[in-house]
């Protein structure tokens, strides 16, 4: 298939689906192979009929299956540098940190300090890395997201069949995602239940911020207390719903934030623990649970605690 920036003749073109592009949006699809082609005039060819699927005139909301045909016209296409910078640092944490692969997807111990993808002013994240470490694979999609700052189990999908099946156990409750958080100060009961709604906005610094309202979507955290130091807490938090920043806001809430959270955190409590050598937020993707897409086996992954948050741990004294 030939690449959006190899169409300086513009001549039609015919495009057979393959896996990669199977059960994807006939939008969706066009927007990806026209890049630098404005929406509207994607939905315009395909409402006047230029755009066909196997000879026929079909809705911009077609999902595309194997072996279909795509007529596609001639279209001129602005031609965009398409190199993605990528840190050799993110490349061999990537490739040093996969926990399990097989035919359908990877379970990746993402690193901290990365985002998992590129866009707001960063040139390239983890699924761009992932990319260009592996040119021959033709699909590669983000499953899920984590924060720059978190680390742990991200899940990427090697095949349009398996997103599908693992975005919908998300939105189910067919995925068990449990995190390691260290709150700050003492928390004394061994288990609660957060069920706050949140509600997503921007501040005026033009930062997402999540606050707690009644306006907000449903969100639930259960916080389980795993050990206790003299001025932290170190918890298991299982988030049953999926919203932004969910449980560093709910942990906010309950007056113990995270340590190291600059955003809804306490700026006096993260500069003592900086001293101290925390130097990020202390919030780690540590097991995912699911029944396997094509198989339905049941899976469990843990991703073990960075060394440098476990050598900060080793450190701290218990009560």
């Amino acid at each position: 298939m030939k690449t959006a920036s190899e169409q300086n003749n513009p001549q039609v073109q015919w495009l057979e689906i393959g896996e990669a592009n199977c059960e994807q949006r006939l939008d969706n699809f066009l927007i990806g192979f026209l890049k630098g082609v404005p929406k509207t005039r994607i939905y315009r060819m395909v409402r006047k009929g230029e755009v066909r699927v196997n000879k026929g005139r079909v809705e911009v909301s077609y999902k595309l299956a194997m072996g279909d045909i795509v007529r596609i016209p001639p279209v001129r296409v602005a031609e965009k540098p398409d190199d993605v910078i990528v840190q050799p640092t993110l490349k061999y944490s990537l490739e040093n940190h996969i926990l399990f692969e097989d035919d359908g997807f990877i379970v990746l111990n993402k690193p901290a300090g990365f985002a998992v993808h590129g866009g707001s002013g960063v040139n390239s994240g983890v699924i761009e890395a992932l990319r260009q470490i592996r040119p021959q694979q033709k699909f590669l999609e983000l499953v899920h997201r984590l924060d720059k700052d978190t680390s742990g189990c991200l899940l990427i999908a090697k095949k349009r069949s398996v997103l599908k099946v693992l975005h919908e156990m998300f939105r189910g409750d067919g995925i068990q995602k449990t995190y390691l958080a260290l709150l700050a100060g003492q928390f004394k009961r061994k288990k609660q239940l957060v069920d706050v709604p949140l509600l997503k906005n921007v501040s005026q610094g033009g930062e997402r911020m999540v606050t707690v309202s009644q306006a907000g979507k449903v969100a639930e955290t259960l916080f389980t207390r795993l050990k206790t130091f003299e001025d932290a807490t170190l918890v298991h938090a299982a988030p049953k719903t999926g919203r932004t920043h969910q449980i560093r806001v709910h942990a906010a809430w309950l007056g113990h934030p995270i340590v190291g959270d600059e955003r809804y955190g306490e700026n006096e409590v993260n500069k003592a623990f900086k001293k101290r050598g925390y130097k990020r937020l202390f919030l780690h993707a540590e097991q995912l649970r699911f029944a396997h897409p094509l198989t339905g086996v049941p899976l469990h992954f843990v991703a073990p605690l960075p060394a440098d948050l476990q050598a900060l741990l080793d450190h701290e004294k218990t009560l």
